[in-house]
């Protein structure tokens, strides 16, 4: 795979929405780690605080996938194997992790590219537990797919599906790239005959909703979600996921479900106000959170992803080099774009 140099230069959050250029030493392997040539990364609405407020000492970037290019001691993924980068560095060994829930681990060791260096940098330090080997015919970009996109929004489904096992309809709040994702999971999961409502103020984000089958409500001009639904002829929903994390997008959301219905709060953000008895318990409504999604998932949307590779990869608009990540970034938080890629 060739030398690896003992320093890089990556980029250097700095805040207020500017990306600077710094040096780093490349972290050689300890036991049980990999290091990763980071091939692409993709942004996210959650790095908005290290982009506007900065980020001085971690490189940010959770969404990456490259090729190992060197391995410690009691590791078992041979030099040059593609794969994803699992976000949450989990212990595998308390009670969630034993169940399954590596998201939920109690003695979790990193979030990476918020705690420790991400996938904006060349390389990439990860303990092996956290590494999703892939085919290599698979792209670094397309493997990123396997994370926020079909991850997340296949989380989500999921999440909904425990509590609501019928589901015959579907609004997602929020037309970004996690609910782009939420929509096309649930095509793929419940069929592509779902109805399934999106709505947000973007036009450009609402288009290509309608490209992945979606049916596109918009708020602009200060336009409501109800008036939007009676639109298509409709005034209650099974199931709806916020990705938005906007108070007024997860009441909306809420008021719009039918008996039983179920909401799944995705988007971190601002609160949500209960009136219990008509929202809660006269309905038998139920209120979910989802948080990223378990390790164990990768394995069956990797299925899905061979089966649906350029349907899901329509949610993918821009890719740049890591030399244009100001530009990316710019381009990402004005809202015209889908998923952005940074590759290298």
């Amino acid at each position: 795979m060739g030398s690896i140099p003992e320093e890089v230069i990556v980029p250097h959050f700095v805040g207020g929405g500017r990306i600077e250029k710094t040096s780093k030493s490349v972290q050689a392997p300890g036991q049980g780690q990999l290091v990763i040539k980071v091939e692409a990364n993709a942004l996210c609405g959650s790095e908005r605080s290290q982009f506007f407020n900065g980020s001085p000492d971690i490189t940010p970037g959770h969404e990456a996938a490259g090729i190992v290019v060197s391995s410690g001691p009691r590791t078992s993924t041979s030099v040059g194997t593609r794969g994803a980068v699992f976000l949450m560095d989990f212990c595998g060994m308390c009670r969630s992790c034993l169940k399954g829930f590596t998201n939920q681990c109690l003695n979790k060791r990193a979030d990476m590219g918020f705690s420790h260096d991400g996938g904006y940098g060349v390389y990439e330090l990860i303990h092996e537990n956290i590494f999703f080997p892939v085919d290599s015919s698979l792209s670094g970009t397309d493997t990123t797919l396997l994370l926020d996109i079909m991850g997340t929004g296949g989380h989500s489904i999921r999440r909904a599906q425990r509590a609501h096992s019928d589901i015959t309809s579907l609004i997602v709040a929020g037309a970004g790239p996690i609910g782009l994702g939420v929509l096309a999971m649930a095509k793929i999961m419940v069929g592509f005959d779902l109805p399934v409502y999106i709505y947000d103020v973007v036009d450009y984000r609402l288009a290509l909703a309608e490209d992945l089958g979606g049916i596109a409500i918009s708020l602009a001009g200060g336009k409501t979600l109800s008036n939007g639904l009676k639109h298509h002829g409709v005034s209650q929903i099974d199931v709806a996921i916020d990705t938005s994390g906007k108070k007024a997008a997860r009441e909306s959301s809420l008021h719009s479900l039918a008996q039983r219905g179920v909401l799944v709060l995705v988007g971190h953000g601002e609160e949500l106000l209960l009136n219990v008895s008509p929202n809660m318990i006269a309905t038998e409504r139920t209120v979910l959170g989802s948080e990223y999604f378990a390790y164990s998932e990768l394995a069956v949307n990797y299925k899905y992803l061979a089966q649906n590779h350029d349907y899901i990869a329509k949610i993918i608009t821009h890719r740049f080099g890591v030399e244009d990540i100001q530009h990316a970034f710019d381009l990402f938080f004005s809202g015209k774009c889908g998923k952005v890629i940074i590759e290298q």
